[in-house]
């Protein structure tokens, strides 16, 4: 194996490995989890420009581009976990061809171009092409549940195994599987950028991947390049070996802008004659992007963001009248102003994927094109722990302020209310207390009123934090008699949560024995959530 390989497979490593720091609850978050969507140019301009603000979190992207002016695309060829994986589809399926195809280069810079067009309006379409999104996207959403699923099957079959030879505790071993939703539109895009394998290698990386324009214009001439000594004899095996088709018919000259520095040229060359080094350039490496071109691209991304701004689901603000407001788009705690939040927010799902009840889940259209598959909570599926603090911790661009312990507390993400023609105790006078017990904040009064023979359940809003532990425990079926929504949600740019929580009156705060520690619940497939209960061992909601 190469160096370059060794390179790559540890970089792939650790963007694997990295996440599951944070998602695991007895291991202290590493500061870097994210530091592989940091390094991503992409997404520091796109972000930048789309919400109007210096985000300093991303400074590895900085350090990336200005060493990039003197090692060449290093991080294409190395480093980029995108890059990786598809050199392994490349291995997969094998090009038929592998033709030159020069007016195809033209379409990365066009889509950087829209991108850049649409982040200038306000709008950021970085989630549609930044690769290390994309791929973030891929591993946690997609590939990280079916490795879960398949390790989860394998205990299943060897419990019988493990019980004749007496080992009998693998029987209560169990692994959570995380489930997402939307999964085909994240396959669908990857076997199109898997399938063009057959057109040629790294067709993704050549072609189509906007953060690689930004890398190629940064490496038109890098202080450290390839050099070919006299002793090259034209047999032309560095050309039919490079990846990105960056030498030409006459091996000598180098397009910089294309060479990824993996030395594959270096190590095929029959009479060592390539090398990589300081030295004069030869070849043409001049940007020639067809301004007109991408004037016209620019232009497109600037009106579609301009008819994605005008449409009716988005919002201008979260308070003014007339602004439409999905009950379903409960956003994470710490999550910025929604305008604010959709223009830094990159859509990878790390934050999905570090959350350790499953509840965020990517939306599809239902807040509009400017929402599509960003973050939300869904109550059913999982609640949102009081002292977890992951999806802040784990957020590259700060789209979820990360947030203490004791800050996420008061981090109000909506209301829950009772729909009494569903409710067990208001609709049928049943004596169910199951919201009550599992609630940690305390916001479940039970009151008796005239004609029902039990108490029944209030929801006082100034100690609900909009957590969703009532509605995920709720046992009614086809839909639970007590929903979370939107409502009252403090989301704040800057500043205290706690602070702006006592000041409009709310009081929250972990009160009920046994509710307060934050690692307690089970996770995604825990079942029925026991550990919130008083110790009795019974069903939440359930006296002896």
């Amino acid at each position: 194996m190469t160096f370059q390989r060794i390179v790559q497979a540890l970089s792939l490593g650790l963007f694997i490995l990295l996440p599951g720091w944070v998602a695991f609850p007895l291991v202290s978050p590493l500061p870097a989890t994210d530091i592989f969507l940091r390094t991503d140019p992409l997404v520091l301009i796109g972000t930048m420009l789309s919400s109007r603000t210096f985000i300093m979190a991303l400074w590895p992207a900085g350090v990336i581009l200005l060493l990039t002016a003197v090692l060449g695309r290093f991080f294409c060829g190395c480093l980029c976990p995108m890059g990786t994986t598809v050199d392994l589809a490349d291995r997969l399926i094998p090009a038929r061809s592998d033709r030159p195809a020069p007016t195809l280069r033209r379409i990365r810079y066009r889509l950087l171009f829209f991108i850049l067009g649409a982040g200038m309006m306000g709008i950021s379409f970085v989630f549609l092409a930044a690769p290390l999104s994309l791929i973030t996207r891929l591993y946690s959403l997609i590939l990280y549940p079916a490795l879960c699923f398949l390790a989860d099957s394998g205990l299943t079959a060897l419990t019988p195994v493990a019980d004749r030879l007496g080992i009998p505790s693998v029987t209560y071993l169990q692994i959570g599987i995380p489930r997402f939703a939307h999964p085909w539109i994240t396959l669908i895009l990857f076997g199109g950028i898997f399938g063009c394998a057959k057109k040629s290698r790294r067709f993704w990386c050549r072609y189509l991947c906007p953060a690689g324009a930004i890398f190629a214009l940064f490496s038109t001439k890098p202080m450290i390049r390839r050099q070919v000594s006299d002793a090259c004899v034209e047999c032309g095996q560095c050309r039919k070996a490079c990846p990105m088709n960056a030498i030409g018919d006459n091996p000598r000259l180098t397009d910089h802008r294309e060479c990824i520095a993996c030395e594959t040229c270096v190590r095929v060359c029959p009479t060592d004659a390539v090398t990589f080094s300081t030295g004069p350039a030869r070849g043409a490496s001049s940007f020639s992007g067809e301004r007109r071109q991408l004037i016209r691209a620019g232009l497109s991304g600037a009106g579609a963001a301009i008819i994605t701004a005008t449409g009716l689901p988005f919002r201008r603000s979260d308070n003014a009248p007339g602004q439409i407001h999905p009950p379903e788009l409960i956003r994470p705690p710490g999550a910025l102003p929604e305008r604010d939040f959709l223009s830094r927010c990159i859509r990878c799902g790390l934050c999905m994927r570090v959350c350790p009840t499953n509840t965020l889940q990517p939306i599809a259209l239902a807040s509009g094109v400017s929402a599509f598959l960003s973050p939300v909570i869904t109550p059913r599926r999982g609640p949102c722990e009081p002292r977890c603090n992951a999806c802040g911790q784990v957020c590259p661009t700060a789209a979820i302020t990360p947030l203490t312990p004791a800050e996420k507390i008061w981090a109000k993400v909506g209301t829950a209310h009772v729909l009494r023609d569903k409710c067990l105790a208001w609709a049928f006078g049943r004596k169910c207390l199951v919201c009550d017990e599992v609630c940690p904040y305390n916001a479940i009064d039970l009151k008796t009123v005239p004609g029902i023979s039990g108490a029944v359940p209030f929801v006082d809003a100034a100690r609900c934090a909009g957590c969703g532990f009532c509605e995920h425990f709720c046992p009614v079926q086809a839909g639970a008699a007590i929903v979370v929504e939107p409502m009252e949600a403090l989301r704040l740019a800057g500043g205290s949560y706690a602070e702006k929580g006592r000041e409009i009156g709310l009081n929250l705060s972990i009160t009920k024995k046994g509710k307060d520690d934050a690692q307690s619940y089970g996770g995604p497939e825990s079942g029925t959530g026991e550990s919130y209960g008083e110790g009795s061992g019974l069903p939440p909601g359930f006296t002896e």
